[in-house]
């Protein structure tokens, strides 16, 4: 069977290494950003993998001047 194969911009969350790739974020500093905010809006905890819910991330930005 095929994976179906979804574009970045059209998925409800991103791994990390997604997030860096599509945000051109580091990792390092993605995962100090999950760090701080592990009960934000943009985090999702599926069993031990740490998610990016997108355009909740994007949002966030939106409203940051630094990161």
């Amino acid at each position: 069977m095929d994976r179906l194969e979804i574009p970045v911009w059209r998925k409800y969350s991103l791994s990390i290494q997604e997030a860096a790739s599509y945000y051109g974020i580091g990792e390092k500093r993605l995962r100090n950003l999950i760090a701080d905010h592990l009960d934000g809006e943009f985090v999702i905890e599926i069993g031990a993998h740490v998610r990016i819910k997108r355009k909740k991330f994007e949002e966030y930005l939106d409203n940051s001047g630094v990161i």
